[in-house]
Parts: C-alpha cells; structure tokens; sequence
C-alpha cells in the first residue's frame, strides 16, 4: 500500500512552492512577477536576499529529499524509487497549487539525489559549487552537473530505473534551462547576484 502512496505524496509535496511561500512570509513581492520570474532560489536571492534564497534552497531541496528518503527507508522497488523521485521533480515543474507554473527544478532535483544516496547528493552539490565558484554564473553550474548526474546515479545506484529517472530530470531541467541557455550561448546570461 505504501509504494502507491509515496508517488502522489512526493508530487504533492513537491508542488508546494518554497520561493512563494519564503517571499510572502518575509514581506517579498511574488518572485513570478519580478526578475527571472522564476519561483527558485537564484530569482529569490535576486528579490530578497542571501536568507530569503538560502530558505528557498533548503525548503525546495527537502521537496525531493523526503519522498526519496522515505520510498529508500520503506526499501520499496527501485521502480517505485524512480517513478517517486521523478514525482517530486514533477511537482516543483508543475505544482497543482500554483497553476502548474513552477520553477525550474535544480534544488529539488538536488534533493532527489541526496535521497537516492548522500555521495550522489554530496558529488553533484560540489560540481555546482566548483562550477559556480569559479564561472559565477548559476545556470551554467546547474546543466554541468545535471549533465553529469547520470552518471553519478549510474556509479553509486546503478539500477536502470534510477538512472532512467535521473535522465528524465536532467532532460527536463534542461529543456527549463532553454532561455538561460540562448543568453549563455549569446553572453548575456546574468551572474549571480546580479
């Protein structure tokens, strides 16, 4: 019973809306209306600052990390792992509670990944990091390491349906990447902070 029911409880807890939630409990304005329109933690800290993001971040990657987590506890089929681990994904791209207008996945996705395995979680954090450290530009540091993330999945969890799962997320991701990859492709993709 409980395999049926962490798929819809991972998309529904995956369509609650950190960045909305964090700006109007901090007196933000919506982060859909201003900058990126983008409701993630990059558009966030744009708005509202370095807490205001760093809330966003946490709130967006504890949507992937509990489901995840809970389906590797409950030991359920890796079937069930994946299709859970993509719900979640889901849910941020396409939350029920906010019109099906979410953001575009990178902390949540991240989430997922420190469900399926802390070293998978762990190696794809610090390939963000690096890359964001040293090009400063978030976007960028998110398609590297999701580009990478099947991979890692392959490495540490080297079952078909998590590594299919985690090809989804990163196809996706990158298809809601796609202007930020038209504006790195011409130079005008912002940095961050800017």
């Amino acid at each position: 019973m409980l395999d049926y029911l962490l798929v819809p409880f991972a998309y529904l807890l995956g369509s609650i809306s950190s960045a909305i939630i964090v700006c109007r409990l901090m007196g933000l304005p919506d982060p859909r209306t201003l900058g990126s329109k983008n409701p993630g933690a990059t558009n966030v800290l744009r708005i509202g600052g370095k807490k205001a993001a760093a809330l966003t971040l946490f709130g967006d990657m504890l949507k992937g990390l509990i489901p995840v987590l809970l389906a590797n506890l409950a030991d359920v089929p890796t079937g069930i792992l994946g299709t859970t681990a993509l719900a979640a994904f889901l849910g941020h791209l396409y939350p029920l509670f906010f019109g099906f207008k979410g953001g575009k996945g990178v902390a949540t996705a991240l989430g997922v990944q420190f469900g399926l395995g802390w070293q998978i979680g762990a190696l794809v954090a610090l390939i963000w990091l690096f890359v964001a450290k040293v090009l400063n530009i978030s976007s960028l540091a998110a398609l590297v390491c999701m580009a990478l993330a099947p991979l890692i999945v392959w490495y540490f969890r080297p079952a078909p349906e998590l590594i299919a799962a985690q090809l989804v997320i990163s196809v996706m991701l990158f298809w809601r990447h796609r202007s930020n990859i038209r504006n790195l492709l011409s130079g005008a993709e912002g940095k961050i902070g800017s």
